[in-house]
């Protein structure tokens, strides 16, 4: 007996941890630094930490079917009603529970290449078919409504990230408010913004609010990036209102378990943390931008894309030095690494590694950045 044929499906690329490669490399964990991951250099939000001690002799216990105080919170932080709120295990457990919400066999959906690769796989496990639109290297991975919609072909769900992982590109909101209106009616416009604390745009959450909200529009967004809380898997989803009870027929039961929603509450409250992890990312972004000796576009996220040559070697030779980056050859850009913004020191040191090894890499002595200047 075989499973159902997988052959289209492609495994998800994640980034390696440094217990994982300190052991493969039989080196001391302690010598390593990771900016592979995009995660929050601070760590989980303080106020979190509390709530998962304070919780933790509870978890014998099945969690509440409805997590009402933090939908409500969400909801009232967003300006939604709370039924417009749709809890997930992670960012990725709302793209399922979208697909599965909107999807029969056989209709498509459509994606941005380079993108996360889990929108086309979530499609593919819900027997839904995957068309693609190309952000542009060239063109500096621009986010327009016209070049979607040169691809576009009455799929059920056009996927827009923004900020883009991996360029840290951005859709304006007119942009993405002029997709949905060019789109079918029978067409949902999902917007990932799972980076969105990150960004100076406005949020396509704006579309939902108000007296006439879109109603083919939804947006998520997730606690593992500025909030910290990656290791927990807690993202949302919000949702127009005329299908949003839909939710209790798509959902995993007890998917947001109760640790994990105690500690989203706190960290949602938490401020300060996020304020912290904000400003960090900021001077990050712009010390790798300015200091890295190799082309980086402009981000919105917690991370700088750049072109180095390479891209496998050199992000092999940082690692071998200590610090572990993305190779961003799993996203068709086998030139290009990703850096997460870590601390000042963690970002000082990943940009002195990759520098020195530019150095070593490039036979005619020029770097990268001058190669593209």
């Amino acid at each position: 007996m075989n499973p159902r044929d997988l052959s289209d499906h492609v495994a998800y690329e994640a980034g390696r941890g440094i217990e994982e490669v300190a052991r493969e490399l039989e080196r001391d964990p302690d010598e390593f630094v990771k900016l592979a991951s995009n995660e929050n250099p601070h760590g989980p939000a303080p106020a979190a930490i509390v709530a998962i001690r304070e919780g933790a002799a509870g978890v014998s216990s099945y969690p509440k079917a409805a997590h009402a105080d933090l939908t409500d919170a969400l909801a009232d932080r967003w300006n939604v009603t709370p039924d417009q709120v749709w809890l997930a295990n992670g960012g990725d457990g709302a793209i399922d529970y979208l697909h599965r919400a909107m999807l029969e066999p056989g209709d498509s959906v459509l994606v941005p290449t380079p993108g996360f690769a889990y929108y086309g796989m979530s499609a593919r496990f819900h027997h839904g078919d995957v068309a693609t639109y190309d952000l542009s290297k060239g063109d500096d991975f621009a986010q327009h409504a016209d070049a979607i919609l040169e691809s576009y072909d009455g799929e059920r769900i056009v996927w827009v990230t923004s900020p883009h992982n991996p360029s840290g590109s951005t859709m304006a909101l007119s942009e993405i408010e002029r997709l949905a209106a060019k789109t079918d009616e029978e067409t949902l416009v999902v917007v990932d913004e799972a980076y969105g604390e990150f960004a100076s745009v406005d949020s396509a959450l704006a579309l939902l609010e108000g007296d006439d909200p879109r109603e083919d529009v939804a947006v998520l967004r997730t606690f593992s990036k500025a909030y910290g809380l990656a290791g927990l898997r807690l993202g949302y989803a919000v949702v127009p209102s005329a299908w949003a009870s839909a939710y209790t027929r798509v959902n995993t039961p007890f998917a947001a378990g109760e640790l994990t929603c105690r500690a989203g509450l706190a960290a949602l409250e938490d401020t300060e943390h996020v304020e912290r992890t904000v400003e960090t990312t900021t001077a990050a972004r712009e010390y790798i931008t300015e200091h890295a000796e190799a082309h980086g576009w402009p981000s919105e996220g917690n991370f700088v894309l750049l072109e180095v040559g390479e891209a496998s070697a050199v992000a092999e030779e940082m690692q071998e030095r200590g610090v572990i980056v993305r190779d961003c050859t799993s996203f068709g850009l086998p030139e290009c690494i990703r850096i997460t913004c870590g601390t000042d020191a963690e970002t000082e040191r990943a940009v002195e590694t990759l520098n020195a090894v530019l150095e070593d890499h490039t036979a005619d002595g020029r770097t990268p950045r001058e190669v593209t200047e």
